[in-house]
């Protein structure tokens, strides 16, 4: 048996690859935007303080759950002052069907006091001062800069890290990690309606356990349109990457996609290390 090492790939295979996903996000991002110009969040909110809290509150809890639980009392006119007015045991009884309810609740009164002490009561435009704030991360920093300020970013929940995987864009472990990739790989004019437009995909279309491969408009392209539904869920689950062949596309995104999923002589996709 032979101790040499396989060699790495050289440079040259390095840059076709990153011209091949290039290729395909820049396919990919042109159908949503025929298929869906303006994307919107369905998080409900008349104010950027209530999509802050929104998006805070829905931490693993659905869009769906924090509409029912807030829209009344965003609709009265729900501010930092009032969130501190209520306090945390009023604000709990408001959100008590929602996931993680009293950590929420404690955090979104403290959120409200730092608003008003320091920030006079605005949402700060700025991701430094956004992640400081109590509940506030990457994810939820990046979709209020996106949707309130306009600015180039690229949240990434569970919905657009399991569809970009399944397109073959990332093999990451973790959603800094695929957010990095993508800020690479899509053009700054797609941001940030492409956070959205993966999102929707992801919740109606490729979904976690019943994706919809006959009806999405990516099938010609994703190396996972050919998988079994019970395969596809269940690599899904284990955060893998799915390698299978691609259904004929043209030329230049057939070429694009054996670049990114080689396929053995004998007909076999060449399988991916497991993310986990």
């Amino acid at each position: 048996m032979s101790n040499s090492k396989s060699p790495s790939k050289s440079p040259l295979v390095r840059r076709a690859t990153k011209r091949s996903q290039a290729l395909l996000i820049a396919e990919v991002m042109q159908r949503f935007a025929a298929a869906c110009p303006e994307p919107r969040c369905e998080l409900y909110y008349r104010t950027p303080f209530q999509l802050l809290l929104s998006v805070v509150l829905s931490a693993q809890t659905t869009d769906k759950a924090v509409n029912a639980a807030m829209m009344p009392s965003y609709d009265a006119g729900l501010t930092p002052e009032a969130v501190v007015a209520m306090g945390e045991k009023n604000l709990l009884h408001l959100i008590r069907r929602i996931g993680l309810a009293p950590t929420k609740a404690r955090r979104a009164v403290a959120l409200a006091k730092i608003l008003i002490d320091q920030h006079g009561s605005e949402v700060p435009s700025d991701r430094t001062s956004l992640e400081a704030l109590p509940g506030v991360g990457r994810k939820t920093a990046s979709v209020v800069l996106g949707e309130i300020f306009r600015q180039p970013t690229l949240a990434v929940d569970t919905h657009v890290f399991r569809v970009t995987q399944r397109l073959g864009l990332h093999q990451c472990k973790t959603a800094d990690a695929c957010s990095d990739v993508l800020a690479a790989l899509i053009a700054a004019k797609y941001l940030p309606q492409a956070h959205h437009w993966f999102v929707l995909h992801g919740r109606y279309v490729c979904k976690a356990r019943a994706a919809q491969c006959g009806s999405c408009l990516l099938s010609d392209l994703c190396p996972s349109a050919t998988l079994p539904v019970p395969a596809l869920a269940r690599r899904s689950a284990q955060d893998q990457t799915t390698q299978a062949l691609i259904r004929p596309a043209s030329r230049a995104l057939l070429a694009a996609a054996k670049a990114l999923h080689p396929v053995r002589a004998d007909g076999a996709s060449t399988p991916a290390k497991a993310d986990r």
